[in-house]
C-alpha cells in the first residue's frame, strides 16, 4: 500500500479539502481523526472528535491506546486500498500515524498552503475559532450514527470551476461540533423531541390526536413511538406514513438527533 500525508495546522481547512485532494493524488482511501474513510464511507475507525477533551481527541487520532491502532490495522489489510492518504497537522504527526499502524514509509507529503489560498485558509480558521465546526468527508448519513445528538449538518458548497465528479466529491460532508469544543456543550431534553413530534404529526390530514409518546434514546439515535387517534374515512398506513416522514425529517433537521425509528400505533378512531 502507497501511502502519501496531507498535512496542515488544525482548522486550516484540511478535511475539507480531503476529497478533492484525495482524488488528483489517486489515493482511494483517508485516514482522518481516527476514521478510515474509502469511496465516500467510513470503513472503520471511530472519530476522535467524540472525546472529551481536546488531549483525548489528540491522543485518538494518533491511534492510542492500542486497541485504536490494533482495530485500525487489521482494517486496512482487510480493505482493497491501493493509496492511502493520511490527514495531520503536521509531517511529524502525519509519520507518527503511518508508524502506529505500520504502514509506510510516506512517499510524498502536500502542504495545505499548496492547495488553499492564504484568503481560504483564514476563512477556514474563523469557522473553526468563531463556531467550533469541524469537516469531516463522508456523507451526512455515514457519520449520524457516531455523532447522534451532537451538532450535524451536511456541507453543501458548489464551486464554479469543479467538474461534475468533483462538485460531488465536494458535497459529500458533513459538519460537527466536538464534542471538547469552547463553544460549550448542549442537551436537548426529551421534551423539545416530543413536543416537535406532535406538532408535526398534527399538521398531516387525518390525525385527531397524538394519546402517547414514547422516546428510548441508543448510541444510534432514538426510537419514537407514537400512539395516536385517526379520524374515520381516512387511509390509515397512509396517514402514518406521512406522520413518520414529517416527525423524522423535522427532528433530525432542527435538532440533528439521529432518528433511527418511528413508530406508530393507532389506538382509536375519531368518529364524530
Amino acid at each position: 500500500m502507497e501511502v502519501i500525508a496531507f498535512v496542515g495546522p488544525s482548522g486550516t481547512g484540511k478535511s475539507y479539502r480531503s476529497l478533492i485532494v484525495a482524488k488528483e493524488n489517486n489515493a482511494d482511501g483517508i485516514i482522518d481523526d481516527g476514521l478510515l474513510i474509502s469511496q465516500g464511507k467510513v470503513v472503520a475507525g471511530t472519530s476522535a472528535k467524540k472525546e472529551d477533551t481536546r488531549i483525548a481527541s489528540v491522543k485518538h487520532a494518533l491511534f492510542i491506546p492500542n486497541k485504536y491502532a490494533s482495530e485500525m490495522r487489521s482494517a486496512l489489510k482487510k480493505s482493497k486500498i491501493k493509496k492511502l492518504m493520511i490527514l495531520g497537522t503536521s509531517e511529524g504527526m502525519a509519520v507518527k500515524i503511518a508508524k502506529r499502524l505500520e504502514i509506510g514509509p510516506i512517499k510524498h507529503f502536500i502542504h495545505i498552503e499548496d492547495v488553499a489560498t492564504n484568503d481560504e485558509i483564514a476563512m477556514a480558521n474563523r469557522m473553526r475559532m468563531e463556531d467550533g465546526k469541524h469537516v469531516i468527508p463522508v456523507p451526512t448519513f455515514e457519520i449520524q450514527k457516531d455523532f447522534s445528538g451532537y451538532f450535524l449538518h451536511p456541507l453543501r458548497r458548489f464551486q464554479p470551476n469543479l467538474d461534475i465528479e468533483e462538485k460531488t466529491a465536494e458535497a459529500d460532508k458533513s459538519i460537527v461540533r466536538p464534542t471538547f469544543s469552547y463553544m460549550g456543550d448542549f442537551v436537548i431534553s426529551d421534551e423539545v423531541i416530543i413536543q416537535l413530534a406532535i406538532h408535526e404529526a398534527l399538521k398531516v390530514d387525518g390525525i385527531y390526536k397524538i394519546t402517547n409518546i414514547n422516546i428510548r434514546k441508543t448510541v444510534h439515535g432514538a426510537h419514537i413511538d407514537i400512539s395516536a387517534t385517526v379520524k374515520y374515512g381516512y387511509n390509515i398506513p397512509s396517514v402514518c406514513r406521512k406522520a413518520q416522514y414529517l416527525i423524522r425529517e423535522t427532528i433530525e433537521n432542527l435538532a440533528s438527533v439521529n432518528v433511527r425509528r418511528v413508530h406508530f400505533l393507532v389506538k382509536n378512531i375519531y368518529t364524530q
